[in-house]
């Protein structure tokens, strides 16, 4: 197969939504950078909404961006959590991929902490071919041509081979 041809992973993001700032958000900052290694990010609301007692520009949720090895260890770690099941709706029509966790503690290796409590997060996988950079750059940027973007059967082949994951249907229950 063509080299520029074949599916890597850009980077993972995982991500867990408090709703709120203060003592529930810097637990869920710990519980990240202990399942990452790497120190999360905070993220903003970007509207006020009073119903739920939240407003504009008041940090609600934490994030880490992996890249590389990282990426493919924590990858490895959280599908385990979930038996390495995905459904088939999980992927989009550029071929990345979103799943959910619904407990921390689901994960392997990972023990109930009270100082901590428990957390669910997404994942959030983008998946890119050699050459994506042409995109993205700020000279001479180009558009990518549609035999060269990713699709959700490349991807779906790449998470079977590389991390043996089964595909579930909707009707199943998880």
């Amino acid at each position: 197969m063509n080299p520029m041809q074949q599916v890597r992973i850009a980077k993972a993001t995982v991500n867990i939504g408090v709703g709120e700032a203060g003592e529930r958000l810097a637990r869920a900052e710990k519980l990240l950078t202990n399942i990452t290694n790497q120190k999360p990010v905070r993220t903003i609301s970007k509207v006020t909404n009073p119903e739920f007692g939240i407003r504009r520009g008041q940090p609600v949720a934490c994030k880490v961006t992996l890249r590389g090895e990282k990426a493919h260890k924590a990858i490895k770690l959280i599908l385990s959590g979930i038996d390495n099941k995905i459904r088939p709706r999980q992927f989009d029509s550029q071929g990345n991929l979103s799943f959910g966790i619904e407990e921390h503690i689901d994960i392997p290796g990972m023990r109930y902490d009270p100082d901590i409590g428990i957390f669910g997060m997404n994942v959030n996988i983008t998946f890119e071919k050699p050459g994506y950079r042409v995109k993205r750059r700020k000279i001479q940027r180009k558009h990518i041509p549609h035999k060269h973007q990713v699709t959700e059967t490349e991807t779906l082949e790449y998470m079977q081979e590389k991390f043996q994951i089964k595909i579930k249907s909707d009707k199943e229950d998880y």
